[in-house]
């Protein structure tokens, strides 16, 4: 009965030294992407930012390290309830209404964002377009609602992805667009 018993722990202590090495150097799920790979490229297609004209990011991009970890989806525009938001690129409304008791905006780019097309989306938001709406670059889509955020104080939740791979949406800003400073007086002469 004994070497019955040591012979199951000792294989279950086997396949524990064996299987837990594996699963922990195993490569994650590509579900994610924390910086786009050849072929899962993001084109600077953005010509605004979904609020204000450089809104704060409350909470920046943090992809998960595996399908289910923990992270951050998307990033946290610091936005008053009320604000307009406006697509940040040339699309079709692929959806506009509730999801779980919150305000969604999903809107697919346009072509030449590559297969599958880009998505963004926009959360809480009182929809002002509808389902296959065209819209245009900076075009207000809805305005940020009071409720539903998940931020302490109230903001937009901006996400992208493609396909079912959510990638970082300030990758659809051109560098002058995010690293716009303040203005300067230069001199006349």
């Amino acid at each position: 009965m004994r070497a019955k018993r040591c012979v199951r722990v000792c294989t279950r202590l086997i396949l524990l030294l064996v299987l837990i090495p594996a699963i922990l150097l195993s490569p994650p799920p590509r579900l994610f992407a924390a910086a786009p790979g050849p072929g899962a490229t993001v084109p600077a297609v953005g010509r605004a930012w979904p609020v204000g004209l450089r809104p704060q990011v409350l909470r920046g991009w943090e992809p998960p390290a595996t399908a289910y970890g923990p992270g951050h989806r998307g990033v946290d525009l610091a936005a008053a309830p009320g604000t307009p938001v406006r697509a940040v690129a040339g699309g079709r409304v692929s959806f506009a209404g509730r999801v779980a008791g919150k305000g969604v905006v999903s809107v697919e780019l346009l072509p030449g964002t590559g297969e599958p097309p880009l998505r963004t989306t926009y959360e809480p938001v009182t929809a002002t377009v509808e389902k296959d709406e065209e819209v245009a670059p900076g075009e207000v889509i809805g305005t940020v609602e009071a409720t539903g955020s998940h931020c302490t104080a109230t903001c937009l939740h901006w996400g992208l992805r493609r396909g079912e791979t959510y990638l970082n949406p300030l990758s659809l800003l051109p560098p002058w667009l995010l690293h716009r400073g303040p203005s300067r007086l230069l001199p006349v002469y």
